[in-house]
């Protein structure tokens, strides 16, 4: 990971989650001059979005909010006819990825950040993807992200030009227990943020997603703020 020098700008691709505002905190920490990326593509839980803006109005980050259209589906995250996992009930087989997996996202996503970045002169695109405690989408492992930074590299005029762009991944190495103790040391507002797959109102406590945040304030012996559910601490 790259230090930031004055001039450092970065694009953070940022939902509103637990995870994205923790890279979000820490690269204004670090000195970064951050512009936010939301994206609204049709998910179910677009609860996330609400999240989002509130998280940002007080800090006076430059965002930019966009909405594409995937009526494709191929995801329980995108298409309502399909059900959400529960963590517990419904585990996926080790060689199985999630029906939430909702296809190609990240690669859709890291491209329109690039395009941002790019416009915006730009150094770096900041992402909370996760290869430790996650669901085992492709898109958030190492060789993916690698493989992005190459097509960046490759296809646009920043980086033929020689100034590539460079995607950094904070959180991809930690545990979410990690994350859960880097977000508190940052005054990341945990209670703003917003982690279920089902939207509504309240977090439904049993999806994958709920799971995996309850999962990481347990182990590191925190009450999540944000938390008015109660969901097993069996993993």
């Amino acid at each position: 990971m790259k230090s930031p020098t004055q001039a450092t700008r970065a694009v953070c691709l940022f939902s509103g989650g637990l995870d994205s505002t923790t890279v979000l905190y820490d690269a204004l920490r670090r000195g970064y001059h951050v512009t936010a990326l939301t994206v609204s593509y049709g998910q179910r839980h677009a609860r996330e979005i609400e999240s989002a803006r509130r998280i940002l109005q007080p800090l006076g980050v430059r965002s930019h909010e966009i909405t594409i259209e995937m009526p494709w589906g191929g995801s329980s995250l995108t298409d309502s006819s399909l059900a959400i996992p529960q963590a517990l009930a419904d585990p996926p087989a080790d060689d199985k990825i999630p029906s939430t997996y909702v296809p190609a996202r990240n690669t859709i996503f890291l491209s329109l950040a690039g395009s941002l970045a790019e416009a915006l002169d730009a150094q770096v695109i900041l992402i909370g993807a996760n290869a430790v405690d996650y669901s085992g989408y492709p898109d958030c492992r190492p060789d993916f992200l690698s493989k992005m930074e190459q097509v960046l590299a490759t296809g646009t005029r920043a980086g033929v030009n020689g100034h590539p762009l460079s995607i950094e991944a904070p959180l991809i190495k930690l545990s979410k227990k990690e994350i859960v103790l880097l977000a508190q040391s940052l005054g990341v507002p945990l209670e703003w943020t917003w982690s279920c797959y089902q939207g509504g109102t309240r977090p439904c406590g049993v999806c994958d997603s709920c799971g995996l945040r309850k999962k990481g304030f347990l182990e590191a012996g925190l009450q999540d703020p944000g938390e008015t559910y109660e969901v097993s601490s069996k993993r």
